[in-house]
């Protein structure tokens, strides 16, 4: 347990300590003063952090973290698990992150009370050239590294119960994540992803839907941008049969995805 929050103290320490090293850097460079970098850090960042700032940020933030997981062997890194041509896992893991995707939007439907406080910063990085390579490429990578490589790893290694240390890694994949709006749904997937490393012993199926997930996301914001303000009820046309046909449809997807996953795993 000790080394599972060590491994989760690295993660939001090199976060912070690299956002911070990236705006600083950027303010000063473009003609912002010492003061105002130091308002920034304080909180008052908005009018001085632009979506490139963000977008440069969040790049630098996962590659240390993947750096640091790698090079320290917090999450050990080899291309055994390739080795074993799991093609078939990661199709059915692109399967299934497609089938949370709807049950996912219909739970926060659920949920009216939760704040979004990452909406407008995912839309700007969306807009941004850049932004497909940092959410659905290096985020994923980072996090699995983070979350399932180290810390899930770490409590499966000194937990009797492999499901108490799935549901731990979880929860605290959803809190890091610091959106109220999204947690449930990283708890979820997060309990889905901590599985598959369990049963295969490797981040990268992790990887596969997690990069899915966030792809489809992204393609569907770039497609259909007036979505982003949409509730469930407001894209269905306030038909709620539809939206629950649409719910079970997902579920129709979701569910035998995770049962082929579950015959097709083996660890490496």
């Amino acid at each position: 347990m000790k080394k599972a929050l060590l491994y989760l103290f690295y993660f939001i320490l090199v976060m912070f300590v690299a956002t911070w090293a990236v705006y600083s850097v950027w303010m000063l460079a473009t003609g912002s003063s010492l003061d105002d970098v130091l308002r920034a850090f304080g909180g008052g960042s908005e009018g001085f952090v632009t979506p490139d700032m963000m977008v440069a940020a969040s790049a630098f933030s996962s590659a240390a973290i993947i750096s640091l997981f790698a090079w320290r062997r917090f999450a050990p890194m080899s291309p055994v698990y390739l080795r074993t041509r799991p093609w078939g896992v990661f199709f059915w893991c692109a399967v299934a992150s497609v089938g949370t995707i709807i049950p996912s939007a219909w739970l926060q439907e659920l949920m009216p009370g939760l704040p979004d406080l990452s909406g407008d910063t995912f839309k700007m990085i969306m807009d941004n050239r850049y932004g497909y390579f940092v959410l659905c490429l290096l985020v994923p990578f980072a996090e699995e590294a983070a979350f399932r490589g180290a810390v899930l790893r770490s409590l499966l290694g000194s937990m009797k119960s492999h499901w108490a240390a799935i549901a731990i890694s979880a929860a605290a994949f959803a809190i890091v994540h610091g959106n109220p709006v999204q947690m449930p749904h990283a708890f979820l997937v997060g309990l889905l992803l901590g599985w598959m490393y369990y049963r295969t012993g490797s981040i990268l199926p992790g990887v596969v839907l997690h990069w899915v997930n966030n792809t489809v996301v992204y393609a569907v914001y770039m497609l259909f941008p007036y979505t982003a303000d949409m509730s469930m009820q407001d894209i269905f046309g306030g038909n709620t049969n539809n939206m629950v046909l649409s719910v079970i449809f997902s579920m129709f997807i979701l569910l035998p995805a995770i049962y082929q996953l579950d015959r097709n795993m083996r660890k490496a």
